[in-house]
């Protein structure tokens, strides 16, 4: 279900997102063989929320990821990850601090002059 990407999420109804993110948790609980009551205890919440959630009824977004986590399918939320990205003129800044010779060490008997 969710695993198809080619899914137009804009095309969909809040209603027929939630059904389809039911239908994913269902097929991967099945998938990992467990029950509902066995969700539901690792999770925290009722078996009724995990219920809720397979028909396709709303519950609330901290149930979700409780049963995400039960499931160890939180992965399913890397998209939601931010990462900085350095603009073009910082990492020019950036690269004009890289070092661009070696020093040797400050020893004062090779610092100092024969002459």
């Amino acid at each position: 279900m969710m695993a198809n990407a080619s899914t137009n999420w804009l095309s969909l109804s809040d209603k027929a997102i939630i059904s389809t993110i039911g239908g994913y948790v269902k097929q991967q609980r099945l998938l990992q063989n467990k029950t509902q009551a066995k969700i539901a205890e690792v999770a925290g919440v009722n078996r009724w929320t995990v219920s809720q959630l397979e028909k396709g009824k709303a519950i609330s977004l901290i149930s979700l990821l409780q049963i995400l986590r039960a499931l160890d399918l939180l992965h399913v939320l890397d998209n939601f990850k931010i990462e900085t990205q350095q603009s073009p003129l910082e990492l020019a800044k950036l690269d004009k601090k890289k070092r661009q010779r070696a020093r040797g060490e400050d020893d004062n008997e090779q610092n100092e002059s024969e002459w």
